[in-house]
């Protein structure tokens, strides 16, 4: 699976943006997408993951109400949409993929086994 992230940019505190997570090669659908940021000087975190299915969706509390995730498995694209954002949401965010993932390793960097390259998101304060 090849991931390709794009959307990202600078955006002024309170403002929105989408990034999406296009994928090519094998049957997306089968796969797990999660969302993960680093900001400088921090560790990668895990922002947002979605199940095959887009019922499962799951959530950093930091993220939870501004943030929802969504997939158009016909597409075979994943979109991060990005509300209400703040300066500490400035990051290099990547969309990464998973067939083995479940509801407990959603978080986890080891379980995903593909990764795209990031996208920066700048908020402005």
């Amino acid at each position: 699976v090849q991931l390709q992230a794009s959307g990202g940019g600078l955006v002024q505190a309170g403002g929105s943006l989408r990034l999406s997570c296009a994928a090519s090669g094998r049957t997306f659908s089968r796969y797990a997408i999660g969302w993960f940021r680093q900001a400088p000087g921090k560790e990668r975190e895990f922002v947002a993951g979605s199940k095959w299915s887009s019922s499962g969706t799951y959530y950093a509390d930091s993220v939870k109400g501004r943030f929802t995730i969504s997939r158009d498995n016909a597409k075979n694209t994943v979109y991060l949409q990005m509300n209400t954002l703040k300066p500490e949401d400035t990051a290099v965010y990547h969309c990464a993929a998973s067939s083995r993932v479940i509801t407990t390793t959603m978080g986890l960097e080891g379980a995903y086994d593909y990764w795209g390259q990031g996208t920066l998101v700048t908020v402005s304060s």
